[in-house]
């Protein structure tokens, strides 16, 4: 059996599609499934077993024999929360409590660490764990991670292999339900649709022009593969930075989801929203040489490939992967 939290999400349905693909098919998906928008997600998946968020440990103290792997992609993701009690529950005591049982039941597991711990990059973008204890998040759902990340790190007893991936700004299918923590692209596509226009950000910072902030935006079936690699190999514990490597621009972005619906662009710029201004972040690039470094070679999606794949095959069509 194959354990995925967060299951009828974002990235853990398109984790199951993926594991489903290599015939991966005894998956026990844990979530909440309290969201009847999320439950599309999970439409036409092979799942041995739902078991709720809140009953799961019970579930795993008596089924332990049986679990193979662990993906622990399931966490509270708004950086608009404010409530550090909401993720201290959710994304470190839950944790936690998965980690220890993974030691316990010598279990290997994966586990969703963030970009957003980073903060303003002030230490860079690499993923080098003696700096960890040092960064310095802008909101609780990055400190929230980041605690988990400096707690695991510190454990005596780790699981005999474990891995920590910082996703930075992941896109693609089966987002549907995210409101507005979905990705710029998802939003972007709405725009555009319905306004033949798209907004954007104006900067705030001397060193960007408009709409010349940059991320690393990383395609969700990039991710997948990076698990997937992850748990076949179980070598080289450790934290690693999950993204494209590549920073490109908010204009890129749009540019290229006109381009995609075979539009020319459109673009308007308006001021970052107050309450987010004084904690955005203008730079973000995943340093990726230390995944490399432990063997895993394939390439990334470019931002212009992976917008065609997520715009044509499933925005345009309401697919979900």
């Amino acid at each position: 059996m194959i354990i995925v939290t967060g299951a009828a999400g974002f990235i853990g349905s398109c984790l199951i599609a993926r594991l489903n693909e290599e015939n991966f098919n005894y998956i026990i998906a844990v979530d909440e499934f309290s969201d009847p928008e999320k439950e599309k997600n999970l439409e036409g998946k092979r799942i041995l077993e739902r078991v709720n968020r809140e009953a799961f440990f019970d579930w795993l103290d008596k089924n332990y024999h049986e679990v193979e792997f662990i993906f622990h992609i399931g966490a509270r993701t708004d950086t608009t929360e404010f409530n550090y009690e909401i993720f201290e529950h959710l994304n470190v005591e839950y944790s936690k409590q998965i980690w220890q049982r993974c030691v316990a039941y010598q279990i290997p597991l994966v586990y969703a660490s963030s970009a957003a711990t980073y903060g303003l990059g002030e230490l860079g973008y690499d993923d080098n764990e003696a700096l960890i204890p040092q960064l310095k998040p802008l909101n609780p759902y990055g400190e929230s991670k980041n605690e988990f990340d400096i707690w695991a790190l510190e454990q005596p007893e780790k699981p005999f292999f474990w891995a920590g991936l910082k996703f930075f700004n992941v896109y693609g299918p089966n987002e549907f339900h995210k409101g507005r923590m979905a990705s710029v692209i998802f939003h972007a596509f709405r725009q555009i649709l319905a306004t033949g226009r798209m907004k954007l950000f104006r900067s705030h910072h001397p060193d960007f022009r408009d709409g010349e902030q940059m991320r690393d935006f990383v395609y969700v079936k990039d991710l997948v593969e990076v698990c997937l690699f992850l748990m076949h190999s179980r070598r080289h514990s450790g934290i690693y930075n999950l993204g494209s490597g590549q920073a490109r621009t908010f204009l890129d972005l749009a540019t290229n989801t006109f381009r995609a619906l075979g539009l020319e662009p459109q673009i308007d710029f308006i001021d970052t929203p107050a309450d987010i201004r004084d904690k955005y972040q203008y730079f973000t690039q995943a340093n990726m040489g230390k995944l490399r470094s432990i063997g895993y070679d394939r390439p990334f999606h470019s931002l212009e490939d992976g917008i065609q794949d997520y715009v044509k095959g499933y925005l345009a069509e309401r697919k979900y992967l």
